[in-house]
């Protein structure tokens, strides 16, 4: 078999593609990847946030219960309102 430099040329072009598929596949593996570890982050905070709107809602009960009106009503209202709302969303984990 002889090797000329339309050979060579050919063989560098079919490596050049098998690298830059190679590469294109290593990047879409990184970036699902790190689409997962996002996923799983934002379900915490989402988790942490309906926590957190419990204890608020909560407190606004208390001190709705120890008289306060006006901003307290209506942030309990609103808040009650908006956890309803999204109660079919979260699970309850």
């Amino acid at each position: 078999m002889y090797v000329d430099a339309g050979t060579v040329l050919e063989l560098a072009a079919l490596l050049g593609a098998f690298g830059t598929l190679g590469a294109l596949l290593y990047k879409v593996f990184r970036w699902v990847e790190r689409q997962k570890v996002q996923d799983a982050e934002i379900e915490a905070i989402k988790k942490e946030q309906c926590v957190m709107c419990y204890g608020l809602l909560a407190t606004l009960d208390g001190l709705k219960q120890l008289g306060a009106n006006g901003n307290v009503t209506d942030a309990h209202e609103k808040l009650e309102k908006h956890l309803n709302q999204s109660a079919h969303d979260w699970d309850g984990r």
